[in-house]
This record gives structure tokens, C-alpha cells and sequence, in this order.
């Protein structure tokens, strides 16, 4: 019998889910924390500078040889063994040693420097951390066979054991002293690493030796805990097996020694894959390099924008992510990729049409409320996350309010872009986004230099409209020949738009009417709210009443029998 990977892929799905929104509010309240306690410029040089060097050394170990591993076990199962993948994941250990000193040498004489009084707490921090991946790193193997055969429960178990203990340590230190933050950030880091090595290897001990007492048994009957089920083809009998084999005497090898050894197709793989991730680390990465190669920051400046960051990702994470999500497939289940829309059945077409016309006008919505009312909340919100430090950071909030509302007509056009899109038309779309990235990191370099961290949100604005152009020109000459506009949903009605304008200077005069009372404040922008979402219900009734019915038809109908 065999595992259900969908059943368990589905389910390591919705932990990942609930685990990543139980992380963020976790990191929101140890920044919150940190802002508070000890400055934002701790929160700078922890978020930015220390967490890009784990990281940096984390991808140029681990991600590449991941990946192909991970092919090993799938598409390429019959051409290496466990002894290969396995051998091949302990690299891992060494590519991260080699890398180290490397990575310090930047981290210590070419990225812009601490302050003096930091300088001895930012030296061990930056050997914990590197420490600490090592570490990290030579659970890997149990950590990847955790993964294959679906340990999904035991895997979320570890991770949130993780986050906690890294948190508690961190917190119970500076609680104590909060002059060493920086230190017991690094501590905190070694104590969570030295967590994972020893949970995993401690349970799979266990379970080793358990599943052999289970395979004894003369009757399958007897097994109580599904933990054991369909596990025939589990291939280790101790940890022991989980340990590289073979690699010490390496130089001694001929070639078919080798060949027992290292799998020479992975290897290759595994380089493709570090060439193909290299580029989209630098630009996830690509923020963070900047404000460490620059001096143009300080490290105060680099932890506001790392908190506004957060925050104003929230709306993409919780509201236009799903939208996105939900849309993509549901375009995908309707429209044809390699059709032509006059050649496909017209009411599917038209009720696609229809479809994205109201996502376009209900993400617009809510962006243009987030812009809106991010120009009068930005301060007051910033204030009761983090105190009066935080303050200086509301011209950057009010700048991501910008990028909240091209993000939300972003994300829809492109997905559907995505969605409906011929092969050839995604793979030449590549070369497209490979110049939007290179403009978006040459922008970034130009405008931080002369606007600061506001530069990286316009840079970011700047790459948005480029990519919402664009979708935009696919999805008028896709449509061109049926005779609907989906996309006047982006261009909100009268009604709303002037409610929206006179709310919106309402609520900058209550900013400086009730300047001392926030709570005052807060009532007049909830209130505002409220309008807003009537004029907006009022003025779309059609998409409200589709809304409603979908919703509760259904059981209306029901009670009515």
C-alpha cells in the first residue's frame, strides 16, 4: 500500500496555512516587542542585516540540492538511491562551512557598518548565525525524509517548536537586559537550531526502532497508530542510515565507487536548479541587499521600513491572495489556454468576462479605500503598533497604501493573464519579467539614493503599472473580438469615487481636529468606512445581489419548502 500524497500534500496545505498566519502575528508582536523595548534600530540590524546573512547562507546550502532531491525521490526515483540523496543532502554541510567565511568577510567589512557599541554584539551574532545554519544543516536529511513520506503533523510539530523556543529565549533575555538584544538574538538562534537537530534525530530514533517491532508482528492487525500504515517502502532501519556514507574515503574512489556515492545526474540538477534560484533570491533578497550595501540607511530606517513592510503585506497575504487563488483556478476551469475566445462557448466566455469585471471592481475598491484612508491612519496605526517610534515611519505607510492599490488590480489582471494565456505567450511573458526585475532593482538602486527607503515602494509602484500595462493590452485584444469590456470593473462609479473624496478629507481634518484623542479618531474613520461600503453596495447592487444569492440562495430556498 502507498501514502496518499494529495490527501497529505492537501493537509500540509492547511497547517502551512494556519502555521504562516500563526508566525506572522508571532513576528508582529516580537517586533512590536523589540520597538518598544530596545529601538528600531535593533530591529533594523536583527530583521535586516542578520536574518539576510541566514538566508544567504541557507540558499547557497540547501535550496538547490532540495530541490533536486526532491526530484530523486519523485520523477527520477529508479535512477539513485537513498545512499545517493542522502549523500548528496550532507553537501549541504560543507557548501554552508566553505561559504561562511566568505559571507562574513561581506558581512563584516563591505556591507555599511554599526555603530561602535554594537560592534562586539553584532560580531557574535553574525558566528551564531552561521552557527546556527551548520546546525540547521546537518538536520537536513531527517528533516527531508520527514517530508517524503508525509510526517505532515510531526513536520508543523517542529516548526512551531521552532518559532516558539526561538522566541521565548529572545524574549526572557532581553526581558532581563535589554542592552544585549542583539546577543540574545543570536543566542536564540543556536537554542532553536540545536532544537531541530535534536528533535528529528530523537524521533526518528524512536521511530525507527518502533517500525521494526511493528514489521515483526505476524499480524497487520495489530498495528495501532496509523503512523505505522503503508510504510513498506520505508527504506531506514536506524539514523544511523540518515549519516553520509562513503564520502570521508572519497578521494581513494575510482569512478564506479563514485558513482555509489554521488549521483552524477542529481548533481547536475542540482546546479540548474542554483542557477535558476540565484536570480529570484536576488530579488526577494534584493531590498535587504540594498539597504546593507548602502549607507544611505540607517539601521532605524531599515527596521521602520521592515515593519511597515509587514504591515502593509497584509493585504496582499489575507485578502488578495485568496481572490487571486480562487480566480486562477477558476479561469483556468473555464477558459481554454490554446483557443481562441470566438472559437470557445459563449456563455462560458461571457460569464468569465462578466467574472473578471467584478473582481476587477472589487479589488479596485478595496484599494482605493486602503490609499484613501492610508493618507489620515497611517500615524495613528503605526503609533499603536509601536509607540511613538514608529511614528516617522507613517510617510512610508502612506507610500504602501499607493502600492496596496496598484498590488490589488495587479494581482487579478496578471492572474488572469496567467490563467488564459497560450504556452507561448507565458514563456515569452519570462523575458518580460526578467526586464521588469532588472528595472525594478536598477530603480531601486537610483531612488533610495535620492528619495531614501520611500524609493523602494515607488520603485515597486513603478514595476506594478509596467506589469498591470501589460496584462491590461492581453486582456482588451483577447476580448477585442467578443464585444464585452471586462475591464471598465477597474474604473469605479461616480457615486463611490465622490463619497470616497469627501470622506477622505473628512477624515484628514478629524487627524488634526483629534489630534490627542485617538479613539475620537478612530470612530470617525470607522463611520467613513461604513459610508464607503454603502455608497460602493449601493452602486453595485447587480454584483451584491449575485453575492448574496450564492451565498444564501440556497438555503432561502430550503426554508421556504
Amino acid at each position: 500500500m502507498t501514502r496518499n500524497i494529495l490527501q497529505s500534500s492537501l493537509k500540509n496545505v492547511g497547517f502551512s496555512i494556519i502555521f504562516q498566519i500563526a508566525c506572522r502575528f508571532v513576528t508582529f508582536g516580537i517586533n512590536a516587542f523589540i520597538v518598544r523595548r530596545v529601538g528600531s534600530d535593533i530591529l533594523g540590524l536583527m530583521n535586516v542585516r542578520l536574518l539576510l546573512l541566514e538566508s544567504t547562507l541557507l540558499f547557497i546550502s540547501r535550496e538547490a540540492i532540495m530541490r533536486a532531491s526532491l526530484s530523486a525521490t519523485s520523477q527520477q526515483k529508479n535512477k539513485s538511491s537513498w545512499t545517493q540523496v542522502i549523500n548528496l543532502i550532507w553537501l549541504s554541510v560543507p557548501i554552508c562551512i566553505l561559504c561562511i567565511p566568505v559571507c562574513l568577510y561581506i558581512w563584516f567589512h563591505v556591507w555599511s557598518p554599526v555603530e561602535p557599541r554594537l560592534v562586539s554584539q553584532y560580531t557574535f551574532a553574525c558566528y551564531s548565525v552561521a552557527l546556527s545554519c551548520v546546525i540547521e544543516l546537518a538536520a537536513e536529511a531527517p528533516v527531508f525524509v520527514a517530508q517524503v513520506f508525509c510526517f505532515v503533523k510531526f513536520k508543523i510539530f517542529m516548526n512551531t517548536l521552532y518559532i516558539f523556543l526561538r522566541s521565548v529565549v529572545f524574549i526572557w533575555i532581553v526581558l532581563s537586559n535589554d542592552k544585549i538584544a542583539i546577543t540574545a538574538f543570536g543566542i536564540a538562534q543556536i537554542s532553536s537550531a540545536v532544537t531541530i537537530i535534536l528533535g528529528n534525530y530523537t524521533f526518528f530514533h524512536w521511530y525507527t526502532k518502533k517500525l521494526q517491532e511493528e514489521r515483526k508482528k505476524e499480524s497487520k492487525e495489530k498495528e495501532t497508530s496509523e503512523l505505522f500504515q503503508k510504510m513498506d517502502d520505508f527504506p531506514f532501519s536506524s539514523i544511523k542510515e540518515m549519516l553520509p556514507k562513503g564520502i570521508g574515503r572519497i578521494q581513494n574512489l575510482n569512478k564506479d565507487d563514485l558513482d555509489e556515492v554521488f549521483n552524477m545526474e542529481l548533481l547536475i540538477l542540482t546546479w540548474s536548479f542554483f542557477k535558476q534560484g540565484f536570480f529570484k533570491y536576488l530579488l526577494t533578497e534584493g531590498e535587504k541587499i540594498l539597504m546593507s550595501l548602502s549607507s544611505v540607511f540607517s539601521f532605524s530606517e531599515q527596521g521602520i521600513y521592515d515593519v511597515v513592510n509587514n504591515l502593509g503585506s497584509l493585504a496582499a497575504r489575507f485578502i488578495f491572495r485568496p481572490v487571486e487563488d480562487n480566480a486562477y483556478f477558476y479561469f483556468t476551469q473555464t477558459i481554454s489556454r490554446d483557443v481562441p475566445l470566438a472559437e470557445q462557448k459563449r456563455d462560458k466566455i461571457m460569464e468569465a468576462g462578466k467574472v473578471l469585471k467584478y473582481l476587477c471592481a472589487t479589488v479596485s475598491t478595496i484599494g482605493l479605500i486602503a490609499l484613501t484612508f492610508g493618507q489620515s491612519y497611517s500615524e495613528t496605526v503605526l503609533f499603536l503598533y509601536g509607540g511613538e517610534k514608529l511614528v516617522q515611519g507613517a510617510i512610508l505607510l502612506k507610500w504602501h497604501s499607493v502600492a496596496i492599490c496598484l498590488m490589488a488590480v495587479n494581482g487579478v489582471t496578471e492572474g488572469y493573464m496567467f490563467a488564459t494565456n497560450t504556452s507561448q505567450g507565458i514563456d515569452n511573458y519570462k523575458y518580460f519579467m526578467l526586464f521588469f526585475s532588472v528595472m525594478f532593482l536598477l530603480l531601486s538602486f537610483i531612488l533610495t539614493y535620492f528619495m531614501g527607503p520611500v524609493g523602494f515602494i515607488l520603485a515597486n509602484c513603478i514595476n506594478m503599472i509596467c506589469r498591470i500595462f501589460y496584462s491590461l493590452r492581453f486582456i482588451k485584444d483577447q476580448y477585442k473580438t467578443i464585444g464585452i469590456k471586462p475591464l471598465i470593473g477597474i474604473v469605479p462609479g461616480k457615486l463611490f469615487v465622490i463619497v470616497l473624496a469627501v470622506l477622505g478629507v473628512l477624515c484628514k481634518i478629524s487627524e488634526n481636529f483629534f489630534n490627542e484623542c485617538i479613539p475620537c479618531h478612530l470612530v470617525v474613520g470607522g463611520i467613513s468606512g461604513l459610508l464607503c461600503i454603502a455608497a460602493w453596495c449601493l452602486e453595485n447592487r447587480e454584483l451584491l445581489s449575485l453575492f448574496l444569492e450564492s451565498k444564501f440562495g440556497s438555503k432561502l430556498k430550503m426554508k421556504t419548502k
